[in-house]
């Protein structure tokens, strides 16, 4: 073997070792959570002993490219862990671990339903203009002193400002119509309709949509006539059959 052909040969052999002893990539993947393993942490460090690093998500989510040479660990708050060598990561893919870091939960909301009276008395006193509001006529009035008698020069002025009274004539009625719907919403909720017909989801939805009384018959009817209707009206759903519309008539009849 020529000289040259020694060289070659020995640089092959180093070529090989060299590639050998390199080290392989790696990427880590995981979640990082509290104490109770319930709820991700965010901006949690994760660090490598190569120089690399990163920090999770909202989600508590991270992933780092590492070599089997590496180990990684996390901080938080200041707060490192324990370090932990590549190699022995068993699933390098979901590597997922919790800090004995507690996060502070709010407590318990609790929401109770509104009041319907309440609410409309609360409504009734902030718009008592509107609700009062009558369209403005010729009015006599009779002076607190003295013996004659007059007009309402004010009433007088507004019989003439039209597009004021369209305009508190139609804010009036939109405020009436939006009581008349609340009440209704009152009486045909989604609690008593679920435990009358026992639907839940889009079907209940549904047949609330499609069987909602009208105003004047949820006034005028009492408990037992408004609980029948629901319970006539989810018979009629099942088969496919429009909404009762004699309830009212018969009611009116009384």
């Amino acid at each position: 073997m020529s000289r040259l052909q020694h060289y070659i040969l020995l640089g092959c052999i180093l070529l090989l070792g060299a590639n050998n002893s390199a080290a392989q990539s790696y990427l880590i993947k995981g979640v990082v959570y509290d104490s109770s393993r319930n709820y991700p942490l965010e901006l949690v460090s994760v660090l490598s002993t190569g120089g690399d690093g990163t920090v999770t998500n909202t989600d508590g989510y991270y992933q780092i490219r590492v070599t089997d040479r590496d180990s990684i660990w996390f901080s938080y708050l200041n707060k490192p862990t324990m370090k932990f060598p590549v190699v022995k990561i068993a699933n390098p893919m979901q590597f997922d671990i919790s800090l004995q870091i507690s996060i502070p939960v709010l407590r318990e909301v609790k929401v109770f339903p509104r009041n319907y009276k309440l609410d409309s008395i609360r409504n009734r006193q902030e718009y008592a203009k509107i609700f009062n509001y009558s369209k403005p006529g010729l009015k006599i009035i009779t002076p607190q002193y003295g013996a004659g008698v007059g007009l309402d020069v004010n009433e007088l002025i507004n019989m003439f400002r039209f597009r004021r009274n369209k305009s508190m004539l139609g804010f009036q009625q939109r405020l009436l119509l939006e009581e008349q719907e609340k009440f209704i919403d009152y009486r045909f909720n989604k609690a008593l309709i679920r435990r009358l017909t026992l639907l839940e989801g889009a079907e209940l939805e549904k047949f609330m949509d499609l069987f909602r009384p009208s105003y004047l018959f949820t006034k005028l009817s009492g408990d037992y006539e408004f609980r029948l209707y629901i319970k006539q009206s989810l018979y009629r759903y099942k088969r496919g059959l429009p909404p009762l519309v004699w309830e009212e008539e018969r009611l009116l009849d009384q």
